[in-house]
């Protein structure tokens, strides 16, 4: 990775939004829920499952989250009527979290009695480390009222997740295991590349060997990858026993090649208008794209609008 790209992944807050969305357009299915559902009818024809994601957090008030909530319904009413292999994603923040326990468990009631309706599942998403004890316990709470079609996401990143991982195995809890992307401390997280791949490893050892744990295994990184699939193979897992998850938009040859083995893939497809503060994070994870059409667009400025003058 060079300079130049480093450079312009560290000052994306500086970049014009316009820009930042050229340069996204890969991660992102649209601003509508009808575009995430054209996305999602692309994967299932590829052999990929979906996971849709409505883009924002951090709501600012309680009509903010009934909004979302609502939104929420619709997604699941669409995937069944459409007879798409998908499910969807929550991030707690968005659904009230920000608001107390009770706010975010009632809208979490709300929609996974919407996802039982139909025979689906809603994930509960992992945010920043700050959240991770709150969105664990509503995980443990939501388990104990018997709404078992519901799973919660852990991050290989924070130096707490193999204990987290233990205390909730008990619930035989699906599980979607991540690198984890937010900026975190050295007193919680593994800060290198090196220490991130270790401990996903051993949480994929710890979560794979156990029959009753449904992993997630999502990452794009190949020392994952090749370390997942020779795991699969040393302790004889069905496919059926696990799924690779991997984003929209990124490394699509290597998630093509997982189908054509065999695999499962499940493809996070997020949507909305809220797209911006997703999109730093997917390019400050990958600067060598945030460089490449940087340059492009250095190169002829006309290209930050698009042919058609996209904003």
């Amino acid at each position: 990775m060079g300079f130049f790209d480093k450079t312009v992944a560290a000052s994306l807050k500086f970049v014009p939004r316009p820009l930042v969305r050229r340069v996204a357009r890969q991660y992102i299915a649209g601003d509508t829920l009808a575009d995430a559902v054209a996305e999602a009818k692309r994967l299932n024809a590829s052999g990929c499952m979906v996971t849709m994601d409505l883009l924002g957090e951090d709501t600012r008030n309680i009509e903010q989250t009934e909004v979302a909530t609502t939104t929420y319904l619709e997604m699941l009413d669409t995937i069944a009527r459409e007879g798409l292999d998908a499910n969807v994603s929550v991030k707690p923040s968005g659904i009230g979290q920000t608001f107390g326990e009770e706010v975010f468990l009632g809208h979490m009631r709300t929609i996974l009695a919407k996802a039982k309706e139909h025979g689906n599942f809603v994930r509960m998403d992992m945010e920043d480390s700050n959240t991770t004890d709150r969105t664990l316990s509503a995980y443990r709470a939501l388990r104990g009222e018997g709404w078992d079609n519901t799973g919660v996401v852990l991050q290989s990143m924070l130096t707490r997740t193999p204990a987290d991982l233990e205390a909730i195995r008990p619930l035989g809890p699906s599980i979607r295991l991540c690198k984890g992307i937010y900026q975190e401390p050295p007193d919680r997280a593994w800060q290198s590349y090196e220490d991130v791949n270790k401990a996903f490893l051993g949480l994929l050892r710890a979560g794979l060997s156990d029959r009753g744990v449904y992993l997630g295994i999502a990452t794009h990184d190949d020392p994952i990858l090749h370390g997942a699939e020779a795991l699969i193979a040393e302790l004889g897992l069905s496919r059926d026993q696990y799924e690779f998850q991997m984003l929209l938009g990124v490394r699509p040859e290597v998630r093509d090649a997982l189908v054509a083995k065999g695999h499962r893939v499940r493809v996070y497809v997020p949507w909305g208008e809220d797209w911006y503060a997703y999109s730093v994070r997917r390019l400050k994870e990958n600067p060598k794209f945030a460089g490449y059409i940087t340059r492009e667009v250095l190169t002829d400025p006309r290209r930050l609008f698009g042919e058609g003058g996209d904003r």
